[in-house]
């Protein structure tokens, strides 16, 4: 028998975002890829992300995220699951071990705080943007990443071009559009995603600016497809929106599944990002789940 089976969960989500949270602390055990495949093939578990919470291994962390996609590739980062795992850990009746407003979690993308910010509402600081090429990453030199060489389409008449990039942990390539529902995103989200230029793939969103505090976004998420909403997508957004002073340093994030708030602190270069969670359901892995599993 799988040693996941029979392990609960919860099913979440942020804004749509279909969040799985698994507990799996006090154990050694993890999340193979073929695992998380077959999860996220069975309807009632089906995610975008699946959040993985494992004892922390640093001082001064309450837990260490491990985070998968649908195709069983691992992310860095997703400020939707976060905002859901927060929730899990502080208020969920079978995985809260604290009191309190505030969680200090460590990832693949660094360590992350998350704090109550009122009824099912969480503020994930998600840290700093990186705005070197070499840091998103990108396969060539960029020296202004507001703006890079990429277009798909034509070569007189591009469908999209000019994106921005921004990593948040996770590469992000922001195509600025007059109408993002204008775009057969289904069709151009996996060719971008998977262009030679992203070594490690991309997110890619198409993002429209309605006004200098307001942002409507939809994204092609790397990994899972189309989503609902992508927490570190809107992240990214709002960076490279104030970086080409297209807004201010603070916005709504208008995604297909709802709001967003992201504010890009300039104190200390930090990324917030504050939205709601809801909990649709728990249950228990099934063993026949993992029966193809590889």
């Amino acid at each position: 028998m799988n040693s996941l089976a029979h392990r609960r969960y919860l099913k979440m989500n942020g804004l749509g975002n279909e969040i799985v949270v698994l507990d799996l602390r006090g154990s050694q055990l993890s999340v193979q890829p073929g695992e998380a495949r077959a999860i996220a093939a069975a309807p009632r578990t089906r995610f975008d992300q699946l959040m993985v919470i494992h004892d922390p291994e640093r001082p001064g962390a309450d837990a260490r995220l491990a985070i998968y996609n649908t195709d069983g590739s691992s992310s860095a980062a997703c400020g939707n699951g976060t905002r859901c795992v927060a929730w899990a850990m502080l208020d969920d009746p079978g995985m809260a071990r604290q009191h309190g407003d505030t969680l200090v979690l460590d990832s693949d993308a660094g360590r992350l705080t998350a704090a109550r910010a009122g009824e099912r509402l969480f503020t994930v600081d998600m840290g700093e943007p990186r705005l070197r090429w070499d840091e998103i990453p990108l396969a060539e030199p960029f020296q202004d990443t507001r703006r890079i060489e990429l277009q798909i389409g034509p070569i007189d008449a591009p469908i999209l071009h000019s994106p921005s990039v921004v990593s948040m942990g996770n590469p992000h390539a922001i195509f600025w559009v007059e109408d993002p529902d204008a775009y057969d995103l289904g069709k151009v989200g996996p060719l971008l995603e998977n262009h030679p230029i992203f070594p490690e793939r991309a997110n890619i969103s198409l993002a429209r600016v309605a006004s200098p505090d307001h942002i409507v976004l939809r994204v092609w998420e790397r990994g899972a497809g189309m989503t609902r909403a992508c927490g570190s997508a809107a992240c990214a957004a709002l960076v490279a929106a104030a970086r080409k002073r297209l807004t201010g340093r603070q916005a709504t994030v208008t995604l297909p599944g709802g709001h967003l708030v992201i504010a890009w602190r300039e104190s200390d270069n930090h990324v917030l990002m504050t939205g709601p969670v809801e909990l649709e359901y728990d249950g228990v892995l099934a063993p026949e789940l993992f029966a193809g599993a590889a």
